[in-house]
Order: C-alpha cells, then sequence, then structure tokens
C-alpha cells in the first residue's frame, strides 16, 4: 500500500529522512515544471528548485496537513518564486541606483575639477600680492590673521586684498560670459 504524501510530509516534519526523500521523489518534477513556469528558464527553474528542496524540510514543520499535500506545496513554490522575484527587483533597483549615484559623483567630480582648473588660470591673471594672499588664506586655510602675521601686514590689508580677490574674480568670469 502506498503512503499517502500527507503521512509522509507528517514524517518528514519529524526528521525522517526516507520520508522525505520518497516525497522529493515523489514530486521533484512537477516542482520543477512549476518553477519553470514561473520563471521562464532552465537555469532559473534548476535553482529555484533547488533552493525549494533545500528550504522543505524546515518549512515541512509548519506543514498542519490541513490541504493537501500537492497544494501545499504549490504555494511554497508560489512564495519562493515570488520573493526571488522580489529579490532579483531589489538588486536590480540596487545597481541602478549606484549607477546612477556613480554618475553624479563623476559629474560633480568633473564640476569640481573644472572650477578648479577655472580659478587657476584666473588666479594667474592676478597681481602677484593678490595671488600670495589668496595661496595662503585659501590655499593653506589660514586664517587672515595668521596671512597677515606671515606677510607683515595688517589683518585689514589681508581683508581688503581679498575683497580684491572676489572683485577681480567676478571681472574675470564677466568677461568670459559675455
Amino acid at each position: 500500500m502506498k503512503t499517502s504524501d500527507e503521512a509522509l510530509a507528517q514524517a518528514a516534519a519529524g526528521g525522517d529522512g526516507e520520508a522525505f526523500s520518497l516525497l522529493i521523489r515523489r514530486h521533484y518534477d512537477r516542482l520543477f515544471r512549476m518553477a519553470w513556469r514561473l520563471t521562464g528558464t532552465q537555469h532559473d527553474a534548476e535553482d529555484l528548485t533547488h533552493d525549494i528542496c533545500a528550504a522543505l524540510p524546515a518549512k515541512l514543520r509548519s506543514y498542519r496537513g490541513d490541504a493537501k499535500f500537492t497544494t501545499w506545496l504549490y504555494r511554497v513554490t508560489l512564495n519562493a518564486a515570488t520573493d526571488r522575484a522580489r529579490k532579483a527587483q531589489r538588486r536590480i533597483r540596487a545597481r541602478q541606483g549606484w549607477g546612477e549615484d556613480h554618475l553624479r559623483r563623476v559629474a560633480e567630480t568633473a564640476e569640481a575639477q573644472e572650477a578648479q582648473d577655472w580659478l587657476s588660470n584666473a588666479m594667474q591673471d592676478l597681481p602677484d600680492e593678490l595671488r600670495e594672499t589668496i595661496a595662503l588664506t585659501l590655499g593653506e586655510e589660514l586664517t587672515q590673521k595668521e596671512t597677515a602675521e606671515i606677510m607683515g601686514l595688517s589683518e585689514g590689508t589681508i581683508a581688503w586684498r581679498m575683497s580684491e580677490v572676489k572683485r577681480h574674480l567676478r571681472e574675470i568670469a564677466q568677461k568670459e560670459a559675455s
């Protein structure tokens, strides 16, 4: 007499390896066919079927026998396929997000480099005393007081020079824009 799937499932849930092996032999082809229909490719169906078989011992503990075993197994297969598709979508979105983030960072880097190049070129047009002042204040990130001490000037002179630097840079930018 043939043991029912439901009885085998109950035994397998209790740790009976023979019962589990028999359930897999009985239903592997059905499981694989359904996985193929759900995934659309043999490779994905093989992966999904393998994942389901690997998870089945733990999942059998939740099998209560309220429904036919095959009905329950179809539900497990559908859930596994849905979870797999969701994970794939999350990976795609993450990759796209990473790609967009990467492109944004590349663009920002290019813009920053372009601005740095413009500033370097514009500084060449500044008088020496202004170029020295900006090199210490902005380039070395010194305070105006520290720059004044190094250059032997008053802090007010450094402040005036910085305003002159800004004025010269605005004029250069305006000339380039017209």
